[in-house]
């Protein structure tokens, strides 16, 4: 595809199918490919944030970087409403069972996105009132690192749950070891 003059431009990209048959006016695939494809490209993220990596997110939506490329212009501050719980910044062991209770009440299916060092690890706050993780509260599916992480680690970040959402059976959630993780948090 070519300008008017004459420059090479390339075509514009569209979200790929799914592996299927194809033919003159139908298209063929698994319930399954399909409806990780719808996943995939719209997330909807709950962004719990409470400090400077909410910052960097914030930057990360902009234009610059724009995550409505990725499906997710439509940022919900609604739990029941969202399948991406972001976490930024530190968490105050106070605040550990309002995040366990906004993971609760995500309808299934959802993931959770732990962004920078505090949420991950604690950061530099090895005190007796921060969490040091969020995972010792909350199943963790995809860590960022940084301190706080740059936006193009927040998009790397994202593209690995909608890697995860696109590919995600659909009885994982069903399975044993699923219920097991569950019960290690305490979560019914």
């Amino acid at each position: 595809m070519s300008d008017e003059r004459g420059i090479e431009r390339p075509k514009p990209t569209i979200v790929q199918p799914p592996d299927g048959h194809a033919g003159s006016g139908f298209f063929a695939t698994k319930v399954d490919e399909a409806i990780g494809l719808a996943r995939k490209n719209s997330l909807w993220p709950l962004p719990f944030a409470t400090s400077c990596c909410g910052i960097e997110f914030m930057s990360t939506m902009s234009s610059h970087y724009d995550l409505s490329r990725f499906g997710m212009e439509r940022l919900s501050f609604s739990p029941r409403q969202s399948d991406l719980l972001m976490v930024m910044g530190t968490i105050a062991k106070k605040m550990a069972p309002v995040l366990r209770e906004v993971y609760m009440q995500m309808a299934e299916p959802k993931w959770v996105l732990s962004m920078g060092a505090c949420a991950s690890t604690g950061g530099i706050f090895d005190t007796y009132s921060v969490l040091q993780g969020i995972d010792r509260v909350i199943p963790v599916d995809v860590y960022i690192p940084g301190c706080p992480p740059r936006p193009e680690q927040v998009i790397d970040g994202i593209l690995k749950i909608q890697e995860l959402a696109a590919n995600e059976s659909l009885r994982r959630r069903y399975s044993k070891e699923y219920a097991d993780l569950l019960t290690k948090y305490a979560i019914d």
